[in-house]
């Protein structure tokens, strides 16, 4: 196996850069570069050479032994100074050196698990952890990055195979009187353990928490959505006129508000007939937003909202629209009410966010968390110890490929090339 390394601080220049080393070759890279070995886990002072001897800058080296270090392997940290032909000088250095080469995005992270040191789910964690814009994106991916999902299935498997050991006997001494049929608490604990995963599956998706919570305002043409979407993103990003049909194509901007990560989206005005090809091509594509929103904001008139829509009487300082029952009543030009509409929009966002040491759950590991709980659902259904024994090994499965115990090379493929080099 190569040897790799890269830069894993920000780019030069920088008050420090720190240059990561893992592999079989980590050590000969450590004495070639810093002289010497020095104590483990203890920043050290040293003067980094190149090969011929030539100084290159005066800094601090770090040796973690593996296995018990962030990728399993023997590795080092070069902290020098952090100018760009100081960096590039080091690693010129170290690509000199037999067997080492410079790093792929995310090919630390990937060693740490292919070495045990975190599973998939964690890793996954680290990576939204990486992208995180705000406070609530950061807590998830710290909570996932920590292993809470990854405890959890830990507990559901060491349950799994409790009930596992219970079909077993029954299927090895069927002759014996006291195992001939399962006890009378298997179906118990199964339902137990299927209600948990069920629980589980009702947890905040991921993309709704990477994406934000996305809010469309819809409505038929000069209804206020333009001015309405300027004062929700605290920007004008959309222009606004007098005219029916001056929003032709879908415009979102994502923003935080109170540290909540939201997509708000604008879109062509609703009408059944428009003389311009355009604009009904827009009238399509809003459509289609409306589908995908977590909340329709409707400017419209009064019920001819999608269902679960909130009727907003907009242009309230005009009077242009008048409802008898909205839920909120704005002009996003004076003002009026738009506190209101922003604390009832944070308030419904957190719902669907996850709660504090929570993490939400990406669509990869709800379809394997879904296939547990299918295969419970089945086994709750037999009667035969042979076929309850292969929903519980289905269940096995899933498990273990929700935390990469068992992984196709596409899925470890997709996820470590979202990662930076030298993470």
């Amino acid at each position: 196996m190569d040897t790799i390394f890269a830069l894993s601080s920000g780019q030069p220049p920088a008050g420090i850069g720190v240059i990561r080393v893992t592999g079989p070759q980590a050590v000969v890279a450590l004495e070639t570069i810093a002289g010497r070995v020095p104590e483990p886990r203890r920043a050290t002072r040293a003067v980094f050479r190149d090969v011929s001897r030539e100084t290159l800058d005066d800094g601090l080296v770090v040796f973690f032994p593996g296995p018990k270090s962030v990728t399993g392997e023997d590795l080092v940290e070069f902290h020098c100074h952090g100018g760009r032909a100081v960096i590039a000088a080091v690693e010129s250095s170290l690509g000199e050196i037999a067997g080492c080469r410079r790093a792929e995005p995310g090919e630390f992270t990937r060693r740490a698990f292919a070495n045990g040191r975190i599973d998939l789910s964690e890793a996954e964690g680290l990576a939204d952890l990486l992208s995180a814009e705000t406070e609530i994106q950061r807590r998830s991916a710290m909570a996932m990055m920590g292993g809470a999902l990854s405890r959890r299935v830990e507990g559901w498997r060491e349950e799994l195979l409790r009930l596992s050991a219970q079909v077993e006997a029954v299927l090895d001494f069927d002759d014996e009187d006291d195992v001939a049929a399962l006890p009378v608490s298997f179906n118990r604990s199964l339902s137990s353990l299927h209600t948990a995963l069920c629980d589980a599956l009702e947890a905040p998706y991921a993309e709704t928490l990477r994406e934000g919570f996305r809010v469309a305002l819809a409505g038929p043409p000069n209804a206020g959505k333009s001015t309405l979407f300027n004062a929700l993103v605290e920007s004008e990003a959309a222009i606004t006129a007098d005219i029916a049909g001056t929003t032709r194509d879908i415009l979102s901007q994502s923003v935080a508000i109170a540290g909540v990560p939201f997509t708000f989206v604008d879109m062509a005005g609703l009408r059944d007939e428009s003389g311009d090809q355009i604009e009904n091509i827009g009238i399509a594509r809003a459509r289609d937003e409306i589908a995908k929103a977590d909340l329709v904001l409707w400017l419209g008139p009064e019920g001819e909202g999608p269902e679960g829509s909130w009727e907003i009487a907009a242009q309230a300082d005009r009077e242009k629209l008048h409802k008898t029952e909205s839920d909120f009543r704005v002009s996003a030009v004076t003002g009026q009410g738009m506190d209101s509409l922003r604390e009832a929009l944070l308030e419904t966002a957190r719902s669907a966010m996850p709660r504090h040491g929570s993490a939400a759950l990406n669509a990869r590991q709800r379809d394997r968390l879904a296939e547990a709980a299918r295969a419970l659902a089945a086994a709750q259904e037999e009667d035969d110890p042979l076929l309850v024994a292969e929903n519980l090994r289905r269940t096995r499965q899933a498990f273990d490929a929700l935390v990469g115990r068992t992984s196709t090379e596409d899925v470890l493929d997709a996820l470590f090339g979202r990662f930076c080099i030298g993470k």
